[in-house]
């Protein structure tokens, strides 16, 4: 999932996924991203958190925890353990969010450095 401040300075999303590249080994893999760090952070079970937009370009993924995201303009997306949200919406109206289940959300953030590109490729 992408999330981002559009010329209107709402916040909109899209699916897709970060690509992957084939490696030696047969795996598949990005390139290293260059970032400036990486924090864990756990909000409670029945957490929420008001209007607010991402603090820096960073990747959010979540380990555990299903969340509600909704922008200004009333549109919704879900996330799930195992979902990498990549936040890019740093002004603008922001977004809010609410835990759905009985879960704590546990999640990493991974801030990216300023000019980082990351492989994101739109769903169709």
């Amino acid at each position: 999932m992408r999330i981002w401040t559009g010329i209107d300075q709402n916040s909109h999303f899209e699916e897709g996924w970060i690509k992957l590249e084939r490696g030696a080994h047969g795996d598949l893999l990005t390139g290293q991203l260059a970032t400036t760090h990486a924090s864990f952070q756990e909000t409670a079970s029945g957490g929420t958190l008001a209007w607010h937009t991402a603090p820096v370009r960073q990747l959010v993924i979540t380990l555990s925890g299903t969340l509600d995201f909704q922008t200004r303009g009333g549109q919704h997306f879900t996330l799930r353990p195992g979902d990498i949200l990549l936040a890019e919406d740093t002004a603008g109206g922001g977004h809010s969010w609410r835990l759905v289940d009985d879960q704590p959300w546990r999640r990493v953030y991974v801030v990216l450095r300023p000019d980082e590109s990351v492989p994101f490729e739109r769903a169709t």
